[in-house]
């Protein structure tokens, strides 16, 4: 495997950073502020994706920013899984930076250029936990996601905002210095090392109590990624502006959370360690726990953002239960559903934000017959839900279907009960709404006036990422190979 040295890994997280100064310099010209945000997000991708072909050639990319202790550096490290997280996370933020236009302009919002700065910081941290080397680079940028998506969750600074922006960082920030900075020392302790390995770096001959201990501190520390019990600050979040919620909940803050659940399980324990003392096992039950349990709750919201924040906590567990599952086709089919996933739920919370914007109704009781008068953003709500719930034609069908081979592969029935299971209920929380919106004929008083479609830059955003979510089941590439090209070093070490 060739390793190339070069600054280019730095570069998108300093895109980000750099943007901010010319976004508060427009902040009273906003076609101005907005452009500058759109010229970041496409050079940011642009970045990444410059940097695909050498990883699909089978190379990294290194950047050592600063050495703090022997085994212990400031240090960048692009891979195929942390390529294919920032192409995702890249690529979806020039759509969201749309979206927010129409979204923030329609509602009139306040505090606008407040938002853009903090959202550019956001995909800057985003981009820095995707191309991290050791844990101690991951920790530190995932700990300035969690400060910087704080001002984006209480973005209406009412009373309601402020108490879920204190749940969110008690969650949070609370579990990583309580339980991911203590496990991060134990873990140098006994390793000397942080730094990412192929086949892991803990220490084999440590305690299995203290290494099953340590496993446990790090899934749920890393809260971000919403495994029960630690997951009500996602809900709670959900004050925040709908494009905000998008972010939350398809391309950053949750994705970061599994994300760095998966490098921990194979890049820190790895498959081997975890085998041989069945720890796998107890993941796998963790995550079934929480993808049952969330799409049982899901089924009683009636509030549609809440819906959708209950199905993101069991969609994520599908994540955490691929890199536990420790089969190739199941560590696959987990990285694979980061992006499926993403594009999918992007497209519900688009379409949430849009019949708020529309018709000021955040309640699916409130919503029946809004398809006729809301067609197409309805229709992109059908596809969105068709590729969460695993369906063909959408993307998420690729994905579920790797799960599920993982699990033949692991020998692990019980986890393909679970997951056939939970996608009966994804459909059973998502098709009632469709049917609602377009079969059935609403009270007179729930649309007194012609209802139309959401102003364009909220439509437009939506209608691409449905049409994406269609694509990627049909062109899963280059996310299908860059998956396989992630297992492939694993299993070689």
């Amino acid at each position: 495997m060739e390793t190339i040295d070069s600054v280019r890994p730095l570069v998108p997280v300093l895109i980000s950073l750099g943007v901010i100064p010319f976004i508060i310099l427009s902040g009273k010209r906003p076609n101005l502020r907005e452009g500058w945000t759109f010229i970041a997000a496409i050079a940011k991708f642009l970045v990444v994706a410059s940097m695909v072909p050498l990883i699909l050639d089978g190379a990294v990319i290194e950047c050592t920013i600063a050495k703090v202790l022997p085994g212990l550096a400031l240090k960048f490290r692009v891979d195929a899984f942390g390529i294919l997280f920032a192409l995702v996370s890249s690529s979806l933020w020039i759509v969201t930076s749309g979206y927010s236009i129409g979204y923030m302009r329609g509602l009139d919002e306040h505090s606008q250029t407040r938002y853009f700065c903090f959202f550019a910081l956001s995909l800057s941290a985003t981009i820095g936990v995707a191309f991290s080397a050791n844990l101690l680079t991951l920790y530190l940028f995932y700990e300035m996601l969690s400060f910087a998506t704080y001002p984006l969750v209480t973005h209406h600074q009412d009373r309601k905002a402020r108490t879920s922006g204190r749940k969110y960082l008690l969650y949070i920030v609370g579990s990583s210095i309580g339980f991911v900075l203590p496990a991060m020392l134990v873990t140098y302790h006994l390793t000397g090392t942080l730094e990412f390995s192929g086949q892991g770096f803990m220490a084999a001959d440590a305690s299995p109590t203290v290494l099953l201990i340590l496993l446990l501190l790090f899934v749920f520390g890393f809260a971000k990624a919403g495994i029960m019990p630690f997951h009500s600050w996602l809900p709670a979040a959900m004050v925040a502006p709908t494009p905000v919620s998008a972010l939350l909940h398809a391309v950053a803050v949750v994705k970061v959370g599994v994300f760095c659940v998966f490098r921990v399980i194979i890049w820190v324990f790895g498959t081997d360690l975890l085998s041989s003392l069945h720890f796998d096992t107890v993941i796998c039950y963790v995550a079934s726990f929480t993808i049952i349990t969330a799409s049982l709750i899901a089924l009683s919201q009636d509030e549609l953002k809440r819906r959708l924040a209950f199905s993101t906590i069991g969609q994520l567990a599908y994540i955490v239960l691929g890199a536990a599952l420790l089969s190739p086709k199941g560590m696959a089919g987990g990285m694979m559903h980061i992006a499926m996933h993403a594009f999918g739920k992007i497209t519900l919370f688009f379409c949430a934000g849009a019949i708020f914007v529309a018709t000021g109704k955040k309640h699916i009781s409130e919503m029946t017959g809004i398809g006729k008068q809301m067609p197409i953003t309805m229709t992109a709500f059908f596809i969105g839900s068709l590729s969460v719930i695993g369906l063909p034609p959408c993307g998420g069908f690729i994905s579920k279907w790797y799960l599920v081979l993982g699990t033949l592969e692991a020998d692990q029935w019980v986890m393909l009960l679970v997951l056939l299971t939970s996608s009966l209920l994804n459909a059973a929380y998502f098709l009632p709404v469709v049917y609602k919106a377009f079969f059935c004929t609403p009270e007179a008083s729930l649309f007194e006036d012609k209802v139309q479609e959401a102003p364009p830059w909220c439509l437009i955003p939506l209608k691409l990422t449905a049409l994406a979510s269609i694509l990627l089941f049909f062109y899963p590439q280059p996310f299908l190979k860059l998956a396989k090209l992630a297992v492939q070093g694993i299993l070689g070490g």
